[in-house]
């Protein structure tokens, strides 16, 4: 049985607008085109919050260890031998997945640094625009697909690196 509330709005609810993103109107291009930097600008900043977000979650759940945990009755010396060694095996993931996104980090910054000097969204090899879709999965992506293909090719024949 469905029950009456009060259905008034406060003011200040009605009068939050809400700002619409200033893409270009119509589709989205082929490939990259500059009209459409701020809309990348919007998705790398994006993805450097949830990436930072992730860090912090990291930081105050594995990363950052006490000396009270390792004390008194707490000790790591009272624990089991195994689950000493799954302690360590969680923090040294957790290490390693901060390292991994701290480069991804990085690439991101390196993306917004494209964006501000105007050179975001071309190829670095050949200077064409790289394909949008590309660019929506892989914001930080600074070879076109073909470039990209073309550069794993000669690593796999010249044996890797």
């Amino acid at each position: 049985m469905a029950t009456k509330t009060n259905n008034k709005v406060k003011p200040a609810e009605v009068e939050t607008p809400v700002e619409p993103r200033k893409w270009p109107a119509g589709e989205k291009p082929e490939v990259y085109s500059p009209e459409w930097k701020e809309y990348f600008r919007e998705l790398i900043l994006e993805r450097r919050k949830d990436i930072l977000r992730e860090l912090n979650y990291l930081r105050e759940t594995s990363l950052e260890t006490t000396t009270d945990q390792y004390s008194g009755d707490n000790s790591t010396y009272s624990y089991h031998m195994a689950d000493q060694g799954t302690d360590a095996q969680e923090r040294e993931k957790a290490f390693m997945f901060a390292s991994r996104e701290g480069k991804m980090l990085r690439l991101l910054d390196q993306a917004l640094q494209r964006i501000d000097s105007d050179t975001y969204g071309y190829c670095q090899e050949t200077g064409d625009p790289i394909e949008f879709k590309r660019l929506e999965a892989i914001p930080h992506a600074r070879l076109s697909i073909a470039a990209k293909k073309r550069r794993e090719e000669e690593n796999a024949a010249s044996g890797g690196e």
